[in-house]
């Protein structure tokens, strides 16, 4: 049975959700999947395979997350990884390139053989903090202010999973 690491990056929550969704996910695929906050995985070694996510802001991986890759990046090269992004918000549907995948993080992680990265879509939480999200969220319809589409990541999790069992 293959151990996988769901490591994570979240500044409010919304990509730790989509995280624990895609351990669960797994778990219920018969493998075994623990769901980490990036900055406190110390050692890869308990997992056979990695996936690493993070929420997006300005075009950019969260700290933490791109530490990890940099931490880990010779494990990583070891074993097969994938990668999520979470947070644009808005429709998709109108061509913003918001939702293009961060190319900085990308390339990195294709210099190590990452076998795929995906973009999720995230949320503007209820009461939000800070001069940016409290903008993004004035700015953002209530009804494109969660995109997080969970039959998209439930099948992404279903097509990792696929790929780690013979």
């Amino acid at each position: 049975m293959s151990s996988v690491l769901v490591a994570y990056a979240s500044k409010h929550g919304s990509t730790g959700e989509i995280a624990a969704a895609i351990a669960e996910r797994l778990n219920a695929r018969g493998l075994q999947a623990s769901c980490v906050p990036a900055d406190q995985v110390d050692d890869l070694t308990p997992y056979d395979a990695v996936i690493v996510g993070s929420a997006v802001y300005a075009g950019r991986w969260r700290a933490d997350a791109r530490r990890f890759l940099r931490h880990f990046r010779h494990e990583l090269a070891h074993r097969p990884f994938w990668m999520f992004s979470s947070g644009p918000v808005g429709d998709p549907a109108d061509d913003n390139p918001k939702w293009l995948e961060p190319s900085g993080i990308v390339k990195q992680a294709e210099a190590l053989g990452v076998r795929g990265h995906t973009v999720f879509g995230g949320s503007v939480p209820d009461e939000p903090h800070g001069m940016m999200l409290r903008s993004m969220a004035r700015s953002t319809p209530p009804e494109f202010r969660d995109r997080r589409d969970w039959d998209a990541i439930g099948d992404w999790a279903e097509s990792v999973a696929a790929a780690l069992q013979p």
